[in-house]
């Protein structure tokens, strides 16, 4: 009888356990992120260096901001993004778990040159959407405006960061 009651303990202590970290972590993951200007980006037409638009963007840099990227947030305006900057240039793969709203995903390669853009990209979709070609950088923008704005293949980046 005391072996039972010894072992009912220890698996609800046990449980008890899980489902607290649990609930804290789902805290954590589902609070809604808010926008925090970071720099500055331009697109800019390869052929001719001109300006196609600009935008204030959120940079994507330590594993924990890549991992999570847009998620957890409801928009994003016209004239934002974020930013991912990776260390190396080789073939990336986005997905859009827990992303709300529709994206265009556009990669960069290590001369911030576009190389292929992933568009409309479905909300909460676990499809695997790779680059089309080794990247070092990659876009995030709402879904459509790689194509009002014209972008393709060759265009390029520039971006500076604020102080704060």
């Amino acid at each position: 009888m005391k072996r039972k009651w010894i072992a009912a303990l220890l698996v609800g202590m046990m449980l008890q356990s899980y489902s607290c970290n649990e609930k804290k972590e789902q805290k954590v993951l589902t609070r809604e992120v808010s926008f925090t200007k970071e720099g500055e980006l331009v697109l800019k037409k390869k052929e001719t260096d001109s300006v196609l638009v600009q935008l204030d963007i959120e940079f994507a840099e330590s594993d924990y901001e890549t991992q999570t990227g847009l998620m957890y947030r409801k928009s994003m305006q016209d004239d934002r993004g974020m930013l991912f900057v990776f260390e190396k240039e080789e073939p990336k793969y986005f997905y859009m778990k827990n992303t709300e709203f529709a994206l265009d995903i556009i990669y960069l390669n290590s001369n911030k040159e576009i190389v292929s853009i992933s568009k409309n990209a479905k909300p909460l979709d676990n499809t695997s959407l790779p680059s089309a070609a080794p990247a070092q950088y990659v876009l995030e923008v709402n879904a459509g405006l790689s194509d009002k704005w014209g972008l393709e293949a060759g265009d390029v980046i520039e971006y500076s960061k604020i102080s704060n």
